[in-house]
């Protein structure tokens, strides 16, 4: 294993064990699954399209929490962590990490949008995490860590900003939200140990003590939408 995923797991572990309390204080805590922006979002029905599948692009934080996240929705095919945002080409995790490349960790998730659509992703990326966090969620702090929707045409730009400007009008959050709404450019799959990681690393403390208290309010407040019920 490489000195920086050493180095990477380190600070997870820490995190994890000694400020818990502070990272979930700084996580998304506001409740929005009540407001009408989100029940939009939520109750949009999938489209009668020729597409078996499309794609959409979220940045919300550590890849490693969003992918565990959107695996468990009906209708998502594949979730791919990687990079994407910046100037740098083919960008290593190390790279990234120092946050001087401009890219942000990302998920591509590959979806079909006749079981689900793309309003119904958003309504997950917004209760993914805290999009109010300017360049970090928690204690993940940087430029790679904000809150981004890279979008692939019209329609999925149109549908960010139109969902962003309700949710700051109707104050679902206690502070405006600060996602970018960016054209997507080249997404750069990260390496491979990045990969599927919660179920391929779960009984770690970091994904028991970070990630899996998100993946549990997540399947909550989608509990009808989850692969699994």
């Amino acid at each position: 294993m490489k000195s920086i995923q050493i180095n990477q797991l380190v600070k997870h572990l820490l995190i994890a064990t000694l400020w818990l309390p502070i990272a979930a204080c700084a996580q998304n805590k506001t409740d929005i699954s009540h407001s009408k922006a989100f029940q939009a979002m939520e109750n949009a029905k999938p489209l009668t399209t020729t597409s078996k599948t499309d794609t959409a692009t979220f940045a919300a934080g550590c890849f490693w929490c969003v992918e565990a996240q959107f695996q468990q929705l009906k209708g998502v095919d594949t979730v791919i962590s990687g990079f994407t945002g910046g100037t740098v080409p083919n960008p290593s995790y190390e790279q990234v990490c120092t946050g001087t490349t401009g890219h942000a960790e990302a998920c591509n998730i590959v979806y079909e949008p006749a079981i689900i659509s793309y309003d119904e992703l958003l309504a997950a990326f917004f209760m993914a995490h805290d999009p109010t966090q300017l360049n970090r969620q928690g204690d993940d702090v940087g430029t790679q860590y904000r809150s981004a929707i890279f979008y692939r045409n019209t329609q999925q730009k149109d549908k960010a900003n139109y969902y962003i400007k309700r949710l700051n009008e109707e104050k679902a959050y206690d502070k405006p939200i600060v996602t970018q709404v960016q054209p997507l450019t080249v997404f750069y799959k990260a390496e491979g140990y990045h990969q599927d990681y919660y179920n391929n690393n779960g009984s770690q403390p970091y994904c028991q003590l970070v990630i899996r208290p998100k993946l549990e309010k997540f399947k909550k407040v989608f509990k009808d939408k989850l692969k699994n019920k």
